[in-house]
């Protein structure tokens, strides 16, 4: 299950669990670039539970996406990644560590309380 929605005027929330399949990954990266199409120093929240790896389709639309994705980057200042799986926690905060200008951290579901703070502080005041 994917499921992405547009909570605020400068916030995504992307809600993730299961396998993505090819046709999954092509629906919700389309939903995500026109979603953010007018965010400037947005927030992000990523909920990845229950995840099994991607299918080699869904890996592969993804790589067709990866220069829209790093422009998506730009449009985010914070994201907050809150997993059951280490390894999902773990790769979030090498990419906070790779990519300049977006802040990313990791947090286990017991922390989604502390995760929702974290992504507000600084956020720009509701229009």
């Amino acid at each position: 299950m994917l499921a992405i929605t547009r909570t605020a005027a400068d916030r995504i929330d992307i809600r993730l669990s299961g396998q993505i399949d090819a046709e999954t990954m092509h629906r919700g990266l389309d939903d995500i670039l026109t979603l953010s199409a007018d965010i400037e120093g947005g927030r992000l929240f990523y909920e990845i539970l229950a995840v099994a790896m991607p299918t080699l389709g869904a890996i592969g639309v993804k790589m067709q996406y990866l220069p829209k994705l790093f422009g998506l980057l730009g449009r985010f200042d914070r994201c907050a990644v809150v997993s059951d799986a280490p390894w999902v926690r773990a790769a979030a905060e090498i990419e906070g560590a790779l990519f300049p200008g977006i802040e990313i951290k990791a947090f286990m579901p017991s922390e989604h309380a502390a995760a929702e703070a974290w992504l507000a502080e600084g956020a720009s005041a509701p229009a």
